[in-house]
């Protein structure tokens, strides 16, 4: 007799919205995962909470006009998909399928699906990954980024509510420090899984674990659903499938997920006939910062920057258009790997850092994770962040200087070798500084400097007053060293609509499924070869969703 009517691989967030869709269709599920509890919600815990929607009611009470086709513009111009679009055996034809129904997810019932279960947002809307192309490229043409009242576990705590619920009713089991080592396989059918039981942990929340092993474990069921995540914590798997395309892979990076995230279910479900396609597809941030207060190895935290910081690369060379702090991760991706290091520089003022730098992650913003009013008010008052001063004060990429030949050296003393001239760099400072005197300009990145500010949310809370860098009064100087951050698997097990697995002959393997970030968020690469930012949480919730809804049917 199967042990349920259907196993759920992974407790992240697509494993917690896929298990909580199953039960409430009355299925029975056993969900497992080789982390503590203390780590259900995965990934999805530690975010800033973004959310990308299409035509909401914050976006118009900003004065904001969004729509489903400017959204899918916008997507299929980040996209790209260009491996075989129209051949049902093509790389990219079920994502671009998936990314049609997304962008229809994200301008319909999306918000009003959460906001049922309690979920609210911050009414500031984002402007993430803004492009700097033409209109029909990359880039949101609009605001788009919905940040969760909240953050990352507020996202996480209605799913994880209803999971707990159905384990109540006798509907849902938990298995933890239980890890998948095999899928089984009967008669060419997927029928359950075969693992390893590792030894308890009271580790805390994003802490690595022990992998002592204290037994095994064998499960079945008509139906494996496997939701584990990415590769972002494996750098051997980033660098071996790292694109040419961006260049050589970095010798040095830093970490933006936890130890856990180490992509082997993405083998074992290739192991099992599944296929993978899209694996060059990838999205890692440049804007990495190594964290102070660590919580896994390696751990790095990402700055959100305005527009106004000077971007300089590891030579300090500033780089060019369309390469400008928030418009396109993967084109200053490639810029930084074209140079032949793999870090660069923001040079910014104390009035910059202020108004502009916000960290990712749900521990970095206690205000908005602890829906705390009064403290989020001090986001529009003078002073940075308290978590961002923090890392002004402790942060071993940061350096404070008063003068410019002070930051200088200090930047060069935060290299094995001394790489900046400071003759250049004042250059080409002044000469930026000399376009603040007009309204209007040729540097297009203080062109976009007035555009921003032409949107409310950015002119009250995102994008500090133009200003000269070498003006005394907007002063201290800043300079951040940056560092290459991993962070999403793009590509993954190609899913149809229903989240099927699909085998290399395009036929669904039959007993197997996949959503979230293992998946490529949907399709095996529902982005293409980049993101608009706000849908990979989106894409967990969708997928879960979708794929839950159709287990369900499948086991009816």
């Amino acid at each position: 007799m199967a042990d349920a009517d259907a196993i759920v691989v992974g407790a992240g967030l697509a494993g917690l919205v896929a298990t909580a869709e199953l039960a409430a269709a009355g299925r029975r599920v056993v969900l497992v995962d080789q982390e503590p509890e203390s780590n259900l919600g995965g990934q999805a815990y530690w975010s800033f909470g973004g959310l990308f929607l299409v035509d909401s009611p914050e976006q118009r009470r900003l004065g904001i006009r969004d729509s489903y086709e400017l959204a899918m513009q916008d997507w299929l111009g980040s996209a790209g998909f260009d491996r075989g679009i129209d051949d049902p055996g093509g790389e990219d034809h079920w994502a671009r399928r998936w990314a049609e129904e997304y962008v229809q997810f994200a301008a319909g019932e999306k918000r009003g699906w959460l906001h049922r279960m309690g979920v609210r947002w911050f009414p500031v809307v984002g402007w993430a990954e803004r492009g700097g192309y033409l209109a029909d490229g990359h880039g949101n043409s609009v605001p788009r980024f919905h940040v969760t009242w909240g953050t990352g576990p507020a996202l996480v705590a209605p799913f994880a509510r209803r999971v707990r619920e159905a384990v109540g009713r006798g509907l849902v089991e938990l298995r933890f420090r239980h890890r998948v080592d095999e899928l089984t396989v009967t008669a060419g059918a997927v029928d359950g899984v075969r693992g390893t039981v590792l030894e308890p942990s009271d580790a805390a929340r994003g802490v690595a674990t022990s992998r002592t092993e204290v037994g095994g474990f064998a499960l079945t069921a008509p139906v494996v659903v496997v939701t584990s995540g990415g590769i972002g914590a494996n750098h051997d798997l980033v660098r071996e499938n790292w694109p040419e395309r961006l260049g050589p892979a970095p010798r040095r990076m830093i970490t933006g997920v936890p130890a856990y995230v180490d992509g082997r279910m993405l083998g074992i479900g290739e192991r099992a006939g599944g296929r993978i396609v899209n694996r060059d597809r990838m999205w890692h941030y440049t804007e990495g910062i190594r964290n102070w207060d660590p919580i896994w190895p390696g751990h790095g935290i990402r700055i959100l920057p305005g527009p106004s910081s000077l971007w300089f690369d590891a030579l300090g060379r500033r780089f060019p258009a369309p390469n400008f702090p928030g418009f396109d991760t993967l084109g200053t991706l490639k810029a930084i790997g074209d140079t032949g290091f793999d870090h660069s520089w923001f040079v910014l003022t104390q009035k910059i850092v202020e108004k502009e730098f916000a960290l990712s992650g749900s521990e970095q913003n206690p205000d908005l994770t602890g829906k705390d009013v009064r403290l989020t008010l001090n986001r529009v008052r003078p002073g940075a962040p308290g978590p961002v001063d923090a890392f002004l004060r402790n942060g071993a990429d940061f350096v404070v200087a008063d003068t410019l030949p002070a930051l200088v050296d200090g930047m060069n003393q935060r290299t094995d070798e001394p790489l900046l001239d400071l003759a250049d760099l004042r250059r080409q400072i002044v000469a930026r500084d000399r376009e603040m005197a007009n309204p209007y300009t040729k540097d297009l990145q203080v062109a976009a400097i007035h555009n921003a500010r032409r949107y409310i949310g950015d002119r009250v809370s995102r994008t500090a007053a133009p200003h000269r860098i070498l003006d005394r009064s907007a002063g201290p100087l800043i300079a951040v060293r940056l560092n290459i951050l991993t962070r999403k698997t793009l590509g993954g097990l190609q899913t149809d609509l229903d989240g099927r697995v699909l085998r290399a002959d395009g036929t669904p393997l039959p007993g197997l499924y996949a959503a979230g970030e293992v998946a490529g968020f949907g399709g095996g690469g529902v982005h293409g070869y980049r993101s608009l930012e706000g849908t990979f949480l989106g894409g967990c919730l969708f997928s879960g969703r979708r794929t839950g809804r159709a287990v369900a049917a499948a086991t009816a």
